[in-house]
């Protein structure tokens, strides 16, 4: 006689990525049958008698049915002890960021990192005493050298990087976080769980904007923190419930700011979780299609995708990832070709964020990344940003070459 896996403790942790982004967290509901998980919209608890909590919920800041749901099953996904859920992506950023750092602490960070990033590090954790040194990622000696022992509390990666889809050796940057006591923070917005899971690979904690792929309509706005089982603070610091366990202090935060998602926005992103593989499956091969249609095309100067053989982080890449994703950039050699082909596009949308179902075009000099306008993060005048959706690929790139030669660039 066999025994169900699945059966008795509903844990999902051997199953596969789509199963757990499925069912984990999102067994049916005992009372009704029902396989989607309800929507608690509620901001309070009946409690049996003083103190007496059902399931632990007294107040929906502290803890929502819904949210729970969405927090399990992104644990699930990126392989973690447990997951948190934000209001946003930069809300997430914001309660890891405050658990780990301290007034005087040091952190490195990417030379090309998305700009809110670096102006909640730069504008404001600055002023309150935080010192930051950008890097370019793709080199780990380097950021060993930017490194400053004693100081440096947190290493903060992005892989692909946004929007120069940079790409960092998560691995060996870990060695460098382990040997002076920081954290090692990855921000997996673009590669997704399904295609990278920086947690097995050594980092401590994940982040994310699941506004993008992992809710993936363009619907909804948050953010997830992800934390590896037996992840520690910085050497040396004690968080604010008296423990050394970075899991731990990232609850606190997580309560004690509020910024937490609400249960609507929780049942959206765990909707879309559930096609979180299918979704990228498409979005990767279209992009492939695109990048090689933009490295041929005589209007193009440079395209950056890491699935290209010619790019600089293509190795690391094939190793540390299971596809090279659905975001592609590429340079018209000027600012004035790249904002006329950003606003001559049809199919692909001119709009800020990416990730969704539909494909989006954006200058980010201009847009995206205008926060670090004339600091060491600027990005290059003439770039392009595409976050190539799932649409038949055949319109996408007749789009892209009306839009090229709308601009000048025709073939």
């Amino acid at each position: 006689m066999t025994t169900d896996p699945f059966d008795a403790a509903h844990d999902w942790t051997t199953a596969g990525f789509s199963t757990r982004a499925i069912h984990a967290g999102q067994d049916p509901d005992p009372r009704t049958g029902a396989v989607v998980p309800p929507i608690h919209q509620v901001s309070t608890y009946k409690q049996d008698g003083v103190g007496g909590l059902r399931d632990g919920y007294e107040y929906s800041r502290s803890g929502n049915p819904t949210r729970h749901a969405l927090e399990e099953a992104l644990a699930a996904v990126e392989g973690g002890a447990a997951g948190f859920a934000f209001s946003s992506g930069l809300a997430a950023e914001d309660t890891l960021l405050r658990a780990v750092l301290r007034p005087g602490d040091h952190v490195v960070v990417p030379d090309d990192a998305y700009g809110g990033t670096y102006r909640l590090i730069a504008r404001v954790l600055g002023p309150w005493g935080i010192d930051h040194t950008p890097v370019d990622l793709s080199d780990p000696d380097a950021v060993l050298a930017a490194i400053e022992p004693g100081r440096t509390k947190a290493i903060w990666v992005e892989t692909p990087t946004n929007p120069l889809l940079g790409i960092a050796d998560i691995e060996a940057i870990a060695v460098h976080a382990r040997s002076v006591g920081a954290v090692l923070v990855v921000d997996n917005t673009f590669a997704t769980p399904y295609l990278q899971s920086p947690l097995a690979l050594g980092a401590d904690a994940v982040v994310h904007s699941t506004t993008k792929y992992v809710g993936g309509h363009s619907d909804v706005v948050g953010g997830a923190v992800v934390v590896a089982d037996g992840a520690q603070l910085p050497a040396g610091l004690v968080g604010p419930t008296g423990t050394t366990a970075l899991l731990d202090a990232v609850a606190f935060g997580q309560n004690a700011s509020g910024a937490v998602a609400g249960p609507f926005d929780a049942w959206l992103t765990l909707r879309g979780l559930k096609t979180l593989a299918v979704r990228m499956d498409r979005h990767q091969t279209n992009a492939a299609a695109v990048a090689q249609m933009l490295v041929e095309h005589p209007g193009v100067t440079h395209v950056l995708w890491p699935g290209l053989p010619d790019h600089p982080g293509h190795e690391v890449a094939a190793r540390q990832m299971r596809g090279f994703g659905g975001m592609v950039a590429f340079r018209t050699g000027s600012e004035e070709s790249a904002v006329a082909v950003c606003g001559a596009t049809r199919v692909f949308t001119l709009a800020e964020s990416l990730g969704g179902v539909e494909s989006l075009v954006e200058h980010p000099g201009r847009m995206t990344h205008g926060s670090v306008a004339g600091t060491a993060l600027e990005v290059p005048a003439d770039l392009v940003r595409l976050s190539v959706g799932i649409e038949d690929v055949e319109d996408l790139l007749a789009d892209l070459e009306q839009a090229l030669a709308a601009a000048g660039l025709g073939r």
